[in-house]
């Protein structure tokens, strides 16, 4: 399954585009990387973009993807601001957000790449306050 991975535009979050099928042991693959260069450049947003790709996992593996692969998995930044982008209609990856979030992650689907950049942004240092200062 293609991906990439590499910093936004403005270097304020990481974007990690899956095409394809996605599993369990795929996803945790792909995190792993993307989670290194956050590391690397000091980054703790993640735009995941599947907007082209669908789960193909059961519940049980959605459940042990969040409840031990990414709670477990050294290298994972679990206080990572994670807005994840699917295609309208497309809910295979619905269960992974609900226990994502249940595991204490914050993960949060959209269906609008927009909307997803502003909730990454939200409270970033590097945005300056309503109003001017």
């Amino acid at each position: 399954m293609p991906y990439t991975i590499a910093p936004s535009d403005d270097g304020r979050y990481i974007v990690l585009k899956v095409t394809g099928p996605i599993t369990r042991r795929l996803s945790m693959e792909q995190n792993v990387e993307a989670h290194a260069l956050g590391r690397k450049l000091g980054i703790h947003r993640f735009l995941v973009d599947v907007t082209e790709s669908t789960n193909t996992d059961s519940v049980i593996e959605g459940h042990a993807f969040a409840y031990e692969d990414m709670k477990r998995t050294e290298g994972i930044d679990r206080a990572a601001r994670v807005a994840t982008v699917v295609r309208p209609g497309d809910h295979s990856h619905d269960f992974i957000e609900t226990v994502a979030r249940n595991a204490g992650l914050d993960v949060t689907l959209f269906t609008d790449l927009e909307l997803a950049r502003q909730h990454l942004l939200r409270d970033d240092p590097a945005d300056p306050p309503a109003g001017g200062a």
